[in-house]
């Protein structure tokens, strides 16, 4: 029975995986950023960390890094490469030297205005309603959330 592949071994198919197309979209989706990134200067992951600190600035590293689902090894490089761009600072709490906060310079804060139609402009690529993408984002929640240890 060559080239015929046994029912036993379908759930390795990759059309049957739901990790491929997750991984695919996120490419894509990702992809679809490049140009308008590019005309902020960040890449997406730097964009996703600005993101983070618009909206919680002065937060320390550990708790950036949970909420981007970065670690420590990931992050330290990015946010060094932020604060050579002059976006933010980092600096140790008064509180406890172990920590690390990070906030927002000016330039930081004043590009939070050149890259508030990013959203919309990616929303505009998806070939999704608005209560598809509602059900897709409250479904990629829930599984992130099924997945914290």
């Amino acid at each position: 029975m060559k080239g015929v592949i046994p029912l036993a071994f379908d759930q390795l198919k990759l059309e049957n995986q739901l990790c491929f197309p997750l991984y695919a979209c996120s490419k894509e989706v990702v992809k679809q950023y490049k140009p308008y990134l590019d005309a902020v200067e960040l890449t997406y992951t730097q964009y996703i960390t600005m993101l983070a600190l618009w909206e919680h600035d002065g937060v320390n590293v550990k708790t950036l890094g949970e909420h981007l689902y970065l670690d420590s090894g990931t992050l330290t490089p990015l946010l060094k490469k932020l604060e050579q761009h002059g976006l933010i600072q980092r600096e140790r709490s008064g509180e406890d030297e172990r920590n690390v906060v990070v906030r927002l310079t000016q330039k930081g804060k004043a590009l939070e205005a050149r890259a508030a139609d990013i959203p919309l402009r990616i929303r505009q690529c998806l070939a999704l309603d608005d209560a598809e993408a509602s059900t897709l984002y409250r479904l990629l929640y829930k599984v992130l959330g099924k997945m914290q240890p």
